[in-house]
């Protein structure tokens, strides 16, 4: 049997891989990645500097491990919905074998592609530990809050062992010809390189899920909000490009004593609640979960916006959120949730543009996550955090970043603040300020909003919009 495996950017691994591990079983194998110019349109990729420098230094290593095992990653340039069946009829395969994904426009591409292909298209589960549409209420339908979804999961889900790599792979067989195309580099697309991001591939990945194995996991539960210590996975990235399997990091955390992996575990689970509440939602990523959400009154204020953006907020911590993103690609989640309720109900701008801003810049950028995160921020998702729950930056930033360490890495003109000033610099006396080098409103800005104020003007105007469509 004859088998093209396409790679799709959600699967850049080839351990626990299970299209390609069928593949191999039965016969001869293809591997195939489709430079499509919808992520890799020059004028397309540098709107995501992040996410494609990720994505190029793993498939240079899914190239480089595929060549290990006997055979070469084919990389064409052109529409997938063209390319993938014109391929499978050129090279005479007798099926095409992918990951499934959740997003409704890769759903779209693959009913596309299966409509046009003379032979199967046989997609495999492998970005979340369970199917979508797996686990279902009593009624039959979806879940819409994260407990009872959790119970579900955990009381009928069985986590199967990941599959381990292909001891070999067929070599390309002699009538596979296509125009092949070097993988691009980050210059080609006029993207600079950002040294500060995670390295890419997965053996980089096996290595961080080794450090959260052996390091991270015991204190995790005790220390993943705290935004001044490494206390997290930094497997976000990961798990998005599928460097790692979700099942493969599920079962590394089995026999690990304690909380920390428990609490690990039911972040992985929440990750399932965002794929699958997509899966049965799709609109989602255009609409509020919520209906009496719609039409809110969101505020068209450009300078407020510029100064979340920039992190020229006045509140250390939203800035530092701000430049982390924009330096590393990253945001610590305790940062995320504090940054997002500041724009959302401080600013009152709407929580989809900073869910776009973030998905330009985030390396994790994943949209079911990030879709769902806003949302809750927001407080119109699914299982969203009630409306009236208003993060108070200065009090957030005391308690996850106790010294101020995460707020002097990323706002360095407040280095010199002392701990107990350091969130509220504003209200520091004037001594303080001398001493640490600080001038409001020329090294450092003054607050752009009284969130006391501003947190009262969102309640009002949110209580006044749901009674009305209700």
């Amino acid at each position: 049997m004859r088998t093209l495996v396409w790679f799709r950017g959600k699967d850049l691994r080839v351990a626990d891989h299970p299209p390609l591990v069928d593949a191999a079983r039965a016969g001869e194998v293809i591997p195939l990645f489709v430079l499509d110019p919808y992520f890799f349109a020059p004028e397309r990729a540098r709107l995501l500097p992040h996410r494609m420098q990720f994505l190029l230094e793993s498939l240079v290593e899914l190239e480089s491990r595929i060549a290990a095992l006997g055979s070469s990653l084919v990389v064409v340039a052109g529409r997938s919905t063209e390319v993938v069946p014109r391929l499978a009829a050129e090279w005479k395969v007798d099926r095409v074998l992918a990951h499934r994904w959740v997003e409704p426009f890769g759903r779209e591409r693959d009913r596309r592609v299966s409509e046009l292909l003379d032979v199967p298209l046989v997609l495999h589960e492998g970005e979340t530990l369970l199917p979508p549409e797996s686990l279902r209420t009593g009624s039959g339908g979806p879940f819409s809050v994260f407990t009872p979804f959790s119970r579900a999961f955990l009381a009928r889900a069985s986590i199967a062992r990941p599959l381990a790599a292909p001891d070999t792979l067929s070599p390309l067989p002699a009538d596979v010809r296509a125009t092949r195309a070097r993988i691009p580099t980050l210059e080609s697309l006029g993207i600079a390189h950002n040294p500060s991001l995670l390295a890419g591939g997965e053996r980089a990945a096996r290595a961080r899920l080794h450090n959260l194995v052996e390091r991270i996991a015991s204190r995790y539960h005790e220390t993943r909000d705290r935004m001044d210590q490494d206390g997290t996975s930094r497997l976000s990235q990961d798990l998005k490009f599928g460097t790692l399997s979700a099942r493969t990091v599920w079962r590394a955390l089995d026999d690990l004593p304690g909380d920390g992996a428990r609490v690990f575990k039911n972040e992985l689970i929440w990750r399932e609640f965002a794929h699958s509440t997509l899966w049965d939602r799709p609109e989602l990523l255009q609409q509020p979960f919520r209906a009496e959400f719609t039409g809110f009154p969101w505020r068209d204020d450009e300078g407020a916006w510029s100064s979340w953006a920039e992190g020229r907020t006045g509140f250390p911590v939203v800035d530092a959120a701000a430049r982390q993103l924009l330096g590393e690609g990253f945001v610590h989640n305790r940062a995320r949730m504090i940054a997002a309720s500041f724009l959302t109900k401080d600013l009152m701008i709407d929580y989809r543009r900073g869910e776009a801003h973030y998905m330009q810049w985030l390396t994790d950028g994943d949209w079911a996550q990030n879709n769902f995160g806003w949302q809750w921020s927001a407080g119109c998702g699914c299982d969203a955090q009630a409306y009236f729950r208003v993060f108070n930056p200065a009090l957030q930033g005391a308690k996850f970043d106790p010294a101020g360490d995460y707020v002097r890495r990323w706002v360095p003109e407040l280095a010199k603040m002392p701990a107990r000033w350091i969130h509220t610099p504003a209200d520091a006396p004037a001594d303080v300020l001398r001493a640490a080098g600080v001038t409001l409103d020329t090294t450092y800005p003054r607050p752009v909003v009284n969130h006391a104020l501003a947190r009262d003007r969102f309640l009002d105007a949110a209580k006044r919009h749901v009674s009305r469509t209700r």
